[in-house]
């Protein structure tokens, strides 16, 4: 199984960067506008479309507003791995925070073309947020 990491400093207090990325049902088309073009709620999952034309069926597995973290898995869409599990977490570091997203992936195949997408929605995301 490929396990994916990245992380991002961004100038903004946590509690702040923390309501956008905790809000399920908006999260993803507010911290990376233009990257996400749509979200929206189906039942107990999200319908997440990005500007490629990939749509994804997430479902949330846990939220922990106490450690700033959100967890979810991709059950579904133009994108179907054989397993998905994504944590994104973020740390108060005083006058900024981090975002670290983590996300294993099978099969292995899908790692670099899900680690460029990472890479690429969390450069929007610091510059969004």
């Amino acid at each position: 199984m490929a396990s994916i990491s990245r992380e991002i400093v961004i100038r903004s207090a946590a509690e702040d960067v923390w309501k956008v990325i905790s809000d399920f049902a908006t999260g993803p088309t507010r911290m990376a506008p233009g990257f996400v073009v749509d979200t929206r709620l189906d039942g107990d999952d999200r319908i997440v479309t990005f500007a490629d034309g990939t749509v994804v069926r997430e479902r949330l597995i846990g939220i922990d507003h106490d450690a700033r973290r959100i967890v979810y898995s991709v059950v579904g869409g133009s994108v179907t791995p054989e397993h998905d599990n994504a944590a994104m977490q973020v740390i108060d570091e005083g006058d900024h925070c981090r975002l670290t997203w983590i996300r294993d992936v099978l099969p292995d195949t899908l790692a670099a073309p899900m680690a460029a997408a990472m890479t690429h929605g969390l450069t929007v995301t610091q510059n969004a947020l």
